[in-house]
């Protein structure tokens, strides 16, 4: 009795013109309806509707992987939080920092939670590239999330590497203009790319705001997107176990 009152309820709620304004389709229950819903899912249309077997294996892969997004989120959130009480200007950007030591409550543990997840993060990322590597990742069907995860561990290095002009002392200082002027050595774009990304000739305030700008706002907005990209890969590729057997005999092993 209460079965069929429930189901009465849902069938007369479902007829409604709220629920059909609000709700396009019928309920997912067969492949059609699933992918219809998936397709039309704001938050879920990058979501394949079938995923691979293989891929929801849990490998060594899977932990390095998850361990460095989970990084990321850790540093978006850290950084977020440092960001309410950091001005991107000479010499109060340096004021700032001495105030999360000296002052702001915590600011210490804030930032140097940052500072070594940021750390951990290079270095997960870079096992974790290596780790794909040896099992084969650069081959057929997954040559293509390869290169994301390449560009990955260059937005983990360009990311750390903006970010450390950001207390502006005397060792961010000098390792930036080290750094831009061995960019500067590059044959023909070398002195161009350093004028754009210091703002100048020195590394002075426009280069910091430069470097804030793309440590907060544009590297983190790029490496989400793709970041997405490579969850979505995986899901659709499949485990690296599947491109083993096509490279053996392809060489004829």
């Amino acid at each position: 009795m209460a079965t069929s009152f429930m189901e009465h309820a849902s069938s007369w709620v479902r007829a409604t013109r709220v629920w059909k304004s609000v709700f396009r389709r019928g309920p997912a229950r067969t492949n059609r309806t699933r992918s219809i819903a998936i397709f039309g899912n704001l938050f879920l249309h990058a979501v394949p509707v079938k995923v691979r077997e293989t891929s929801l294996r849990v490998r060594a892969t899977y932990y390095l992987g998850s361990i460095s997004f989970f990084l990321l989120v850790l540093l978006i959130v850290t950084g977020t939080l440092l960001m309410l009480y950091y001005h991107p200007a000479v010499p109060q950007a340096y004021q700032d920092m001495k105030d999360l030591r000296f002052v702001v409550s915590n600011g210490v543990f804030l930032r140097n939670i940052h500072r070594i997840a940021a750390n951990f993060m290079v270095i997960m990322v870079f096992a974790h590239l290596l780790h794909v590597f040896y099992r084969g990742g650069y081959r057929p069907p997954h040559e293509f999330n390869w290169v994301v995860g390449v560009i990955l561990l260059l937005l983990t290095l360009f990311l750390s590497y903006t970010g450390y002009l950001l207390p502006w002392d005397q060792l961010a200082f000098w390792a930036i203009t080290v750094g831009t002027n061995i960019l500067a050595a590059m044959p023909i774009l070398g002195r161009p790319m350093r004028f754009l990304l210091l703002g100048g000739n020195l590394v002075g305030e426009n280069a910091l705001l430069r470097f804030y700008v793309l440590h907060c706002v544009i590297l983190p907005l790029v490496t989400v997107m793709f970041v997405g990209v490579h969850f979505w890969r995986i899901q659709k590729d499949g485990g690296l176990t599947q491109a083993e057997p096509s490279a053996r005999d392809e060489h004829g092993g």
